[in-house]
């Protein structure tokens, strides 16, 4: 879920930056600090939207930077727990899918995928379902629900999101389409 916050922090305005306008200087500080970091109760931060207000600035000695008290608005990413998600599949692997949902990769383990037996075709990257003939592979979108969430906020790439799509109106939008089709004509 994206969600647009609030927040407050300390930027430092590196010296060289400190001929420009104040405001335009603590932006671009934020978006250097903060834009991709990850917080557990926050969730990512997508991207710094505006700077509502700076306090006065404060010199430390020995350090040529200025500290800013800023309050700002953030465009922020929080997986949910039972949320239903569409993505696109970035990486097929021999356990599973990734998908990219945000600014995070969620991964859909073969159990999750479907009833079907699974296998894994690494020459064309894909993961084949043993009945119907059907694949998922790179570059396919998919709706699937969030399962499990394990942020990890000194080191994003350890981030773990587990999906499903073992439940009805998940799986692949193609076949998602057929099947909607399939009842409207019956």
């Amino acid at each position: 879920m994206y969600l647009k916050t609030r927040l407050v922090d300390t930027v430092r305005i590196d010296p060289e930056n400190l001929g420009m306008p104040v405001r335009d200087a603590v932006a671009l500080a934020l978006r250097d600090k903060l834009e991709g970091q990850i917080d557990k109760k926050l969730g990512a931060l997508v991207a710094v939207l505006d700077v509502a207000d700076v306090g006065d600035g404060h010199i430390l000695p020995g350090d040529g930077g200025v500290y800013y008290e800023t309050t700002f608005d953030a465009l922020m990413y929080k997986p949910v727990m039972q949320e239903v998600v569409e993505g696109v599949v970035v990486e097929i692997v021999e356990f599973g899918a990734f998908i990219g949902i945000g600014p995070l990769d969620g991964l859909v383990h073969v159990s999750q995928l479907t009833d079907d037996y699974v296998s894994h075709d690494g020459r064309n990257a894909r993961l084949v379902f043993k009945g119907g003939g059907r694949a998922v592979a790179e570059g396919d979108k998919l709706r699937a629900r969030i399962v499990t969430i394990a942020l990890n906020e000194r080191d994003a790439h350890e981030s773990r999101i587990g999906l499903t799509m073992r439940q009805p109106a998940l799986g692949k939008l193609e076949w998602l389409e057929e099947a909607a089709k399939e009842a409207k004509n019956d």
